[in-house]
């Protein structure tokens, strides 16, 4: 199947001529100039205000509909052996994730366990004690802002990509749902909703291994993605407390996965953490960051050619994201997608476009609330922020020194050496053909100590302080003293016992 090029090389040398341009006009005065009025300068040049939600119409946590939504967010009544929730693998108390490499969904151990220390069962079939998803979990967090894709290979798009609707344009999403025209480009899917976090929500349930589960429930049998859907409707509408809570929203008893998806979509799109400290220096505050942050944010915004490091041609506008995808030689460390002659494999934005450009490229993250979103990379590879710079420096030697015994216990004991060697070899010589194709990849560079340093204090600067504080976080998490409307809420608990 194909879909829409979205990623055309010269965009990007086009770009980075006009940053160029702009930041020497900004700069007149000494680059290494780190003062306060000087770093805002050069962001405003870059368009940066500090606030990504300008023009957006985003939900409030308290609207009756994303209440609906964080109540389906945390059953586990969406699951095939009702032993997982959304929540598993997106809770708020770890940042819109799950604090693991890669996720642990269906045939936890302890269903209720998030975090360090959740493990999969030994057996039955299809679990084999290390996670079976693989690839690892995407904040939810300001999920309201995406424009143009969601998943990691941006299977859920956005045909028109129309800035600040967040999907919601006349063009449609396309999703794994979609059926192709007769030059097999992927058709608008009519069933996605309004919005892309709505059309994400229609397919975790329908996943083995992240919500549906193997051969031990009655969701297994079923043969389409509809089916399974259908049959999670079937089971809300046969729960009377379920049909009370649809009743309140919607006004009638009709629970259908549209609303469903739609309930919990608002509640993700409420789900907005943006009040960080550079939005505080963007605003006028000279304090709310450090001159280490300072030197750091120009480092990230400059080019190369006047000592940056060009961080924001990929990381760019207030969400610091181009919502595109690159090649970046992550190291693979899970199990794959089932891609490549062993089935280990895992071709990125390949599987979903078909263009060989796209093979093993991922979407460029935001790095709103960076600091509490690891491990990091596609497959959660790497636990320091430190180590994911270093890797972007220069991905073949990152790899070549890669230890693997930086990853949890359940991961190191299941990664398949011989396979990530090969896999991620072929991701870095594909990132090596590209750059002498002239096809727009990270550069090589060589930065200090110092300037990786200063680059991670600048990266603190971009979280929220919400995100950290379990008590302003708690309108997105329920009661733990409550089970829900079927009794299934997933109050979770860390290794320790304690609630999240």
């Amino acid at each position: 199947m194909y879909i829409r090029e979205i990623r055309p090389s010269r965009i990007y040398q086009l770009v980075a001529v006009t940053l160029t341009t702009l930041i020497f006009t900004a700069c007149a005065v000494d680059e290494e100039d780190i003062s306060a009025i000087h770093v805002r300068s050069v962001a405003t040049v870059l368009g940066l205000t500090g606030d990504p939600t300008t023009d957006r119409t985003l939900p409030d946590i308290n609207d009756p509909k994303a209440q609906l939504g964080k109540q389906l967010f945390f059953t586990k009544g969406l699951s095939g052996d009702r032993d997982t929730a959304c929540a598993s693998c997106h809770h708020p108390a770890l940042a819109g994730n799950d604090g693991l490499s890669l996720s642990i969904g269906v045939g936890a151990e302890n269903p209720d366990l998030l975090g360090p220390g959740r493990f999969h069962l030994a057996s039955p079939v299809g679990y084999d004690g290390g996670p079976t998803v693989p690839r690892n979990a995407p904040t939810t967090f300001n999920s309201g802002l995406w424009d143009s894709v969601m998943y990691l290979d941006g299977r859920v798009e956005s045909i028109g990509k129309t800035v600040n609707l967040n999907g919601n344009d006349d063009l449609g999403i396309v999703t794994p749902d979609s059926d192709t025209d007769d030059n097999g480009i992927l058709l608008a899917d009519p069933d996605a909703g309004d919005n892309l976090p709505s059309a994400l929500s229609r397919f975790p349930v329908t996943v083995a291994e992240v919500m549906r589960g193997f051969d031990t429930n009655e969701f297994a049998a079923l043969g389409t993605n509809d089916e399974i859907r259908t049959a999670i409707e079937t089971r809300l509408a046969g729960d009377p407390e379920w049909i009370a809570e649809f009743t309140t929203v919607y006004g009638d008893s009709t629970i259908s996965y549209a609303r469903i998806a739609e309930a919990i979509a608002e509640y993700e799109r409420s789900q907005i953490f943006i009040d960080t400290p550079w939005k505080a220096f963007m605003d006028g505050d000279d304090t709310a960051i450090s001159e280490a942050a300072r030197r750091g944010a120009l480092t990230f915004m400059l080019p190369t050619r006047v000592e940056g490091a060009s961080c924001i041609t990929c990381h760019r506008s207030d969400f610091f994201t181009d919502q595109q995808f690159h090649v970046l030689g992550m190291p693979q460390i899970g199990r794959g997608k089932d891609d490549g002659t062993t089935g280990t494999d895992d071709f990125g934005r390949f599987r979903v476009t078909g263009n060989d450009n796209d093979m093993y490229a991922f979407r460029t993250p935001s790095l709103l609330n960076v600091t509490e979103t690891g491990p990091w990379g596609h497959t959660g590879a790497y636990t320091t922020l430190e180590a994911v710079i270093r890797h972007h420096l220069n991905p073949q030697a990152a790899f070549d020194n890669y230890d693997v015994n930086q990853l949890e216990p359940s991961i190191v004991n299941s990664v398949q050496t011989d396979y990530m060697q090969t896999n991620t070899q072929s991701a870095l010589d594909k990132l090596a053909a590209n750059r002498l194709a002239g096809i727009f990849s990270i550069p090589e560079l060589s930065l200090t100590d110092d300037e990786i340093s200063d680059l991670v204090e600048f990266l603190k600067t971009l979280t929220d302080p919400c995100v950290k504080d379990r008590t302003c976080l708690a309108p997105w998490i329920p009661d733990t003293s409550l089970t829900g409307p079927d009794d299934l809420q997933l109050n979770a608990t860390d290794e320790n016992g304690s609630f999240l």
